[in-house]
């Protein structure tokens, strides 16, 4: 991990399912532990880095071990902004529909991203589809 300055931190780190958990953990203890931030932010923010490292090392970067995953985060007084990008062709966020439609209930690709959306505040993509941006508050 290489802190930048004092309000954003970034992990770069190779395609390797085994070590998201580790990140994660690392992650959250560097961007909520001051002031400590509430139980359920911390579960909010697990769960939507969680997805966005594996759907980036997974469906990005086509499970490749060569290839890199970039976490950068921003703190702010109010809220974080985390980014996660691979080096994948990217794709169209809006072409993937949600596992609640009735066609999509058995659907074994989407739920993360459903996820995502439904636990963050805001969520983008850059215009190519290999990075996600996902703000949480800081409390």
């Amino acid at each position: 991990m290489v802190r930048a300055a004092s309000g954003r931190f970034r992990v770069v780190l190779a395609t390797d399912l085994t070590r998201i958990g580790v990140v994660v953990e690392t992650v959250a203890s560097c961007a909520l532990s001051t002031p400590p931030a509430s139980r359920q932010t911390l579960f909010r923010l697990r769960t939507i880095l969680a997805e966005a490292i594996a759907n980036a090392m997974v469906y990005g970067n086509q499970g490749e071990a060569s290839r890199l995953v970039t976490i950068e985060v921003e703190l702010h007084d109010d809220r974080l902004v985390i980014a996660v990008s691979d080096e994948g062709v990217g794709f169209d966020p809006a072409a993937i529909a949600p596992p609640t439609v009735e066609d999509r209930l058995g659907a074994t690709r989407g739920r993360g991203l459903f996820l995502i959306r439904r636990l963050a505040d805001h969520v983008t993509f850059n215009d190519r589809g290999n990075t996600i941006w996902m703000t949480l508050p800081r409390s």
